[in-house]
């Protein structure tokens, strides 16, 4: 009998990635494909569905070229996404507009409305979060309030994971986790229309998708799908997570008192828990289980400050890494290295893409004319770390964490993880996964076909730690003071953010 394996698409907001793994959790073909993001206005931040999907058929189709298998080899498929944002389709099922992804901003304006009522507290008491201006009630919200034509031909609301299973199954449905972003009720974990009418859009509801378990078989390989991707029409394809939860699960933070760490575009944060816990500092929604809760911590607030660092500062070693085929940060670990050996009370605010404090901007503080370039780099890292210590000191007041595990793009740094380590005080496990989130949805994928008992099972036969960090008792004091430097100036700056941001 041939060997079965599973593949796992994990859509992100610019690249759409899909990984063939085996049964054991090993890549054996990847593939991946940028999609544009399209910026029409200031605070508009869209994608071309159309154009998603057919990225999305390209890297399914290089991963089954380089893992060199036939598509009945597949045994099934889960498929993860950004969460947040608006996907629309009208009635005939074709995209209504532009996707809306979860860096938009254009309704700030909505919120700012709902923030000078008692909605956002009401919001928060009844879905566990209060709305932000990427999530869909708030997006829906402005549409109804500037897009009445759009609005009026809504026929479905779905996200971005949702619109890929449709392209791949014709199939329309959500999973719990994406279900919570915005309308479902914190304690029974289903819709409510009582929030469909706190933010006055009671005549969508029609339009919200039926909600599935996310290891259900939502559907199979359409004809025209398998077409398009090269998979076996008829391959049976799971509901699938949210990308935050997917992510967690490929790395093994299953069950409460755990705490996965993300470092990539966003700062992620997050840790299952028992029972619901409500507060503005994080999200409370539901988890991959029934009667389980996911308390996520976010900010666009982290890895993202390396990418723009290294292209506006560093070119010598972008140039050198493309020449050489290695990372950049390979040829700056010595200025970085020296840098955390000199005293510096460089601080840095890693708020270039936005922050946990509303209309926050990045900032440098303290330069001198004696740094080097290497003690602007060990500040952005401990800006990205310090802003992932601000939502991790948040989810510690809610959950006993007596360790965490890390994944993003600086996870494989030494330097990076060990900071990590000593500026949260928290043992840090490096996962041996590069693609963790399409994993988690591979593993969901797994368990609606048998190949494994639950997901707890599957976590368990697929998770190997690459690297184990312990914190330095000296290191964690020094850095505390660091990061209590860091949260004042903050304070101090924060009353001159309205004014630049206008």
């Amino acid at each position: 009998m041939s060997e079965a394996y599973l593949l796992g698409v994990d859509s992100g907001l610019t690249v759409t990635k899909a990984v063939i793994f085996d049964l054991d959790g090993r890549e054996i073909g990847v593939g991946r494909a940028t999609v544009p993001q399209l910026f029409p206005m200031p605070g508009h931040v869209e994608r071309d569905m159309d154009a998603l999907w057919l990225a999305t058929a390209e890297a399914v189709r290089s991963a089954k070229d380089a893992a060199a298998i036939p598509g009945a080899q597949i045994a099934a498929i889960g498929i993860t996404g950004h969460g947040d944002g608006l996907y629309l389709l009208e009635e005939d099922g074709q995209p209504l507009g532009n996707a809306i992804l979860s860096l938009d901003s254009r309704a700030i304006d909505v919120v700012d409305d709902w923030e000078e009522t008692d909605l956002d507290d009401r919001s928060l008491a009844l879905t566990g979060q209060r709305p932000h201006p990427a999530a869909p009630s708030a997006l829906l919200a402005w549409i109804k309030r500037y897009e009445t034509d759009r609005y009026a031909k809504i026929r479905h609301v779905i996200t971005c994971k949702d619109w890929l299973r449709y392209c791949l199954t014709g199939e329309i449905a959500t999973d719990p986790t994406e279900a919570s972003a915005s309308f479902t009720n914190v304690r029974t974990q289903g819709y409510d229309p009582a929030v469909l009418s706190l933010f006055d859009l009671d005549d969508v509801h029609s339009a919200l998708p039926k909600v599935l378990p996310v290891t259900a078989i939502a559907g199979t390989v359409s004809s025209s799908g398998a077409r398009e991707t090269g998979l076996a029409a008829g391959t049976p394809v799971v509901t699938g997570l949210h990308d935050v939860t997917a992510t967690a699960v490929g790395m093994g933070c299953v069950n409460p008192g755990q705490i996965a760490l993300v470092a990539g575009t966003y700062s992620i944060n997050e840790t299952l828990l028992s029972a619901p816990a409500l507060d503005a500092r994080w999200l409370c929604r539901n988890g991959f289980r029934p009667g389980e809760w996911n308390a996520m911590a976010i900010s666009p607030a982290s890895s993202a400050n390396t990418e723009w660092v290294l292209h506006q500062f560093c070119r010598d070693a972008l140039d050198l890494a493309e020449a050489t085929g290695t990372n950049p940060f390979d040829h700056l670990q010595e200025e970085i290295a020296a840098a955390f050996e000199r005293d510096s009370r460089l601080i840095y605010h890693p708020f270039l893409f936005g922050s946990p404090y509303g209309d926050a901007a990045g900032g440098l503080i303290g330069l001198h004319g004696w740094h080097q370039r290497g003690d602007v780099l060990r500040a952005v890292f401990e800006g990205i770390a310090f802003n992932h210590r601000h939502h991790v000191d948040a989810l510690r007041s809610i959950a006993k964490v007596s360790a965490a595990r890390l994944a993003g793009g600086g996870a494989q740094n030494p330097l990076f993880a060990q900071l990590f380590a000593d500026a949260l005080g928290l043992e840090i496990d490096v996962v041996d996964h590069d693609e963790a989130g399409a994993l988690g949805a591979a593993l969901a994928a797994g368990v609606g076909v048998g190949s494994y008992a639950s997901i707890e099972e599957a976590s368990a036969r697929t998770t190997r730690i690459l690297n184990r960090y312990l914190p330095d008792p000296a290191r964690h004091k020094s850095l505390t003071s660091a990061y209590r430097r860091y949260s004042k100036s903050i304070e101090q700056v924060a009353p001159l953010w309205p004014e630049l941001h206008e």
